[in-house]
C-alpha cells in the first residue's frame, strides 16, 4: 500500500541566480507589470484631464502617444534596477541617459502645451523614483518627489491651468500615489530577492555546518588513535635494543590501535550514511523544491523498511543529477514495493539540448549507483526522451538483512 504526497508547489521566492531563478523571476514580471500599469494609468488620466478641457485633439494625442514612449523608456530603468542589489549604490548615468532624455522632452513638451507644471516635472520626478538609491536615501528622494508634485499640483489649481471642468484635487491625487505606490512595487521585488538569498545561504550554512561536524568527529577519532600510535611506535623505538620482547609488544599494541583506527573510521562513515531512506526521499524532495521544481512524490508506507545503503545513495545522485543536467520544472518521486523487490523511480522533464550525457547517463555519477546497484543484485535502468530523463533501480527485499 502506497502513501501519496501531494504535489507541491514551486516556492514563490526562488533564487535570482542560476541556482533558484523561476520563482523571483516571476515576482520580477509582476512588479515590472504593477509599476509599468500604475505610469499607463497616470497617462491615461491625464489625457482625460486634458480632453476634458479646451484642448484640442491633437493635444490629446500628444499628451497620450508622449506618455506611452516616456512609459517604454521607463523599461530600462526598471530592468536596471532589478540587478540593484548585485550592482550596490550608485547611478549608472552613461547606460540611463536615454530615459532621462525622453522624460525631460516628454515633461517639456506636455507641460508647455498644458500650462501645467505638474506633468511637465512629473516623468523626470518618475524616472529618479527609479534609480538605484540606497535605501535611507531612496526613502527621502520619494519622500521630496511627492512633496514637489503635491506642491505643483497645487500651484496648477490656483492658476486654473487645466480648466474649471477638472477637480483641482484630481491632479494632486495622482501626484500624492505615484512615487509611493512605485517604491511599494519596487520594495516587494526586494523582500523577495532578500528572502530568497536569505533561504540559499541558510542552506550553504547547513551543508558547512555539516562538513564541519564530519570533519570534528574524523579528527577526534583519527588524532585520538595516532597520538597513542605514535607513543606505542616511540616506545617501542626505544625498547627494541634493550628489551626486544617487550618493544615487540608495544609493536603489536600499535597494530592493535591502527586496526581500532580503521574500525573507528569505518563505523563513523557507517553511521553518516545510514540515513533512514524517508530522510533521504524528504531531504532530495525539499532540496528539489528549494531549486524551483514543482516535486511530486510516492512513497510507500513501508518505506523506513526499504535498504538504505543500497538506495539511499541513488537518491542523492539521481537528485544532484536533476539539479545538475535537467533545468526543468518538474520532477516526479516513487518508492514502490513488491513482494520480492523495492523499486525507485525518479523521472523530470529536461531543457532541449540539456546536456545529460552522451549515453543517457547523465555524468559519471550514475556509473558509480550503477556499480552499487549491481553489487546488491539488483538492475538500473536509465531512460533518455526529447523532453524527459528518468533513471528506474530495483533492488532484492533480501538486501534488507544485509543493509
Amino acid at each position: 500500500m502506497s502513501s501519496r504526497i501531494e504535489p507541491i508547489a514551486p516556492a514563490p521566492t526562488s533564487q535570482g541566480s542560476v541556482f533558484l531563478t523561476r520563482g523571483v523571476t516571476a515576482t520580477w514580471w509582476y512588479t515590472l507589470t504593477a509599476v509599468i500599469f500604475i505610469q499607463v494609468m497616470l497617462i491615461g488620466a491625464w489625457a482625460g484631464i486634458v480632453a476634458a478641457t479646451d484642448f484640442s485633439g491633437a493635444v490629446v494625442l500628444v499628451i497620450a502617444v508622449g506618455g506611452l514612449i516616456w512609459c517604454a523608456s521607463t523599461l530600462l530603468l526598471l530592468f536596471d534596477y532589478r540587478h540593484r542589489i548585485d550592482a550596490g549604490p550608485g547611478v549608472p548615468w552613461k547606460r540611463l541617459i536615454i530615459p532621462f532624455v525622453i522624460a525631460v522632452a516628454f515633461g517639456a513638451v506636455a507641460g508647455s502645451i498644458t500650462g501645467s507644471w505638474q506633468l511637465a516635472v512629473m516623468p523626470l520626478a518618475q524616472s529618479v523614483v527609479l534609480l538605484n538609491w540606497p535605501r535611507g536615501v531612496r526613502f527621502r528622494v520619494v519622500v521630496a518627489a511627492t512633496l514637489l508634485l503635491v506642491a505643483l499640483a497645487f500651484l496648477d489649481s490656483t492658476t486654473h491651468s487645466l480648466g474649471a471642468g477638472v477637480p483641482s484635487w484630481l491632479p494632486g491625487a495622482y501626484a500624492a500615489l505615484l512615487p509611493g505606490m512605485t517604491v511599494s512595487s519596487l520594495w516587494f521585488w526586494d523582500v523577495m530577492v532578500t528572502l530568497d538569498r536569505a533561504r540559499a545561504s541558510e542552506s550553504r550554512l547547513a551543508a558547512t555546518q555539516e562538513r564541519l561536524r564530519v570533519a570534528t568527529d574524523v579528527h577526534d577519532l583519527q588524532g585520538h588513535h595516532l597520538q597513542v600510535i605514535a607513543l606505542q611506535l616511540e616506545l617501542a623505538e626505544r625498547l627494541l635494543p634493550r628489551d626486544p620482547d617487550a618493544g615487540m609488544e608495544q609493536l603489536r599494541a600499535a597494530r592493535v590501535s591502527v586496526d581500532e583506527a580503521r574500525q573507528g573510521t569505518r563505523d563513523l562513515a557507517t553511521r553518516y550514511r545510514s540515513v533512514p531512506l524517508s530522510d533521504e526521499l524528504a531531504n532530495a524532495r525539499d532540496l528539489l523544491r528549494a531549486a524551483g521544481l514543482e516535486v511530486e512524490a510516492v512513497i510507500d508506507a513501508d518505506a523506513a523498511g526499504a535498504p538504505a545503503s543500497a538506495l539511499g545513495p541513488v537518491i542523492r545522485e539521481t537528485t544532484t543529477n536533476v539539479l545538475r543536467h535537467g533545468g526543468g520544472r518538474r520532477a516526479r518521486l516513487v518508492l514502490t514495493r513488491t513482494p520480492d523487490a523495492w523499486s525507485y523511480e525518479i523521472v523530470n522533464d529536461v531543457v532541449p539540448g540539456a546536456d545529460v550525457g552522451s549515453d543517457g547517463s547523465g555524468g559519471s555519477g550514475l556509473d558509480g549507483v550503477r556499480r552499487r546497484i549491481e553489487e546488491a543484485h539488483g538492475t538500473l535502468d536509465v531512460r533518455t526522451a526529447a523532453d524527459e530523463f528518468a533513471v528506474a533501480v530495483t533492488v532484492p527485499t533480501t538486501v534488507e538483512e544485509h543493509g
